[in-house]
């Protein structure tokens, strides 16, 4: 295989970008390349960058395919060009602050889908404000024994939960096993307030249905039943972007939010596949609904007033 085939040059907004190893398989038992993992970047852009714009993000890059090791990434490589944008945020232990990169255009987009970052992490919060998350979310993780359907079950119960409080919430598939729930604030409102307010929300629904939910993270807990992971509303934990593939299986698939009628239709007739999106489902769908994960951008809520910190 000649490296003309390997290597190929495009340019984006007047940047030069070098792409590398493209026909490189990076999801074998699809033969997905890396230049088809770029295409599909390229072509969910315009839907996932709104999604992106200044959140400081986490890289993890899978150099050899899926089935190869992994690494995070958190501080820019040193190879970065000057024209990424990065975001310094301080280390707990001190010294060199972490420069995280922020994805807000298509060509730091791209640069990233080239290092074989298959999967987009991103804080909560947006630079510069990096104490104020924009939502609250609740990742929805099943034991061994469950699966997604139970986790549309739990789903359900939070949405219940939040509507007692006039909260609107927002569900998509994490692309693997799980769902994750999200309530918009998009508010002045701090991780010290959110992390607790998430927390005794998982605690309480776990008291509430013991048989079917933990709000502990040990997996000797779980059995079959769905750990709400409400750790995720800290300051330091990232959660998988909406419209980003995974990297979670030999095939791959996409983070693809759903309405609470298609959860419900796909809990009722038992069709875990109608929660399963690979990357040209995913597109078609998106020319055809649009960004169904659009007012999590926008929608402006308040916390019970129990939780509210003075």
């Amino acid at each position: 295989m000649g490296s003309s085939r390997l290597q190929q040059q495009l340019e984006i907004d007047g940047r030069k970008l070098m792409l590398s190893n493209v026909d490189k398989v990076l999801y074998p038992e699809a033969e997905f390349s890396k230049g088809q993992v770029i295409d599909f970047y390229i072509r969910v852009s315009r839907y996932l960058l709104p999604h992106l714009k200044d959140r400081p993000v986490t890289l993890k890059r899978y150099p050899n395919g899926v089935g190869g090791k992994h690494f995070y990434e958190k501080d820019a490589p040193r190879f970065t060009p000057e024209w990424v944008r990065t975001f310094p945020v301080a280390r707990r232990a001190g010294g060199e602050p972490i420069h995280y990169i922020v994805i807000d255009d298509l060509a730091t987009l791209v640069w990233c889908a080239n290092l074989a970052n298959l999967e987009l992490h991103p804080f909560l919060h947006r630079a510069p404000r990096i104490e104020q998350p924009t939502a609250v979310v609740f990742d929805l993780d099943p034991g061994e024994g469950s699966d997604i359907l139970t986790c549309a079950r739990v789903a359900f119960l939070l949405k219940e939960l939040f509507e007692k409080w006039r909260l609107e919430s927002f569900p998509k598939v994490s692309g693997s096993r799980g769902i994750q729930v999200y309530v918009p604030l998009n508010s002045a409102a701090s991780y010290s307030t959110t992390r607790p307010f998430a927390e005794s929300v998982a605690e309480l629904l776990a008291r509430e249905h013991p048989g079917l939910i933990v709000a502990r993270m040990a997996k000797s807990a779980r059995g079959s039943k769905v750990l709400i992971d409400w750790s995720q509303n800290s300051d330091f934990k990232t959660t998988v972007s909406v419209y980003s593939l995974r990297a979670k299986s030999a095939l791959p698939f996409v983070s693809m939010p759903v309405s609470w009628d298609e959860l419900e239709r796909a809990a009722r007739n038992s069709k875990r596949e109608a929660l399963r999106f690979g990357p040209d489902a995913a597109l078609k769908r998106l020319e055809r609904e649009g960004d169904l994960f659009a007012p999590v951008l926008t929608k402006k809520q308040k916390l019970p007033a129990e939780f509210q910190k003075a």
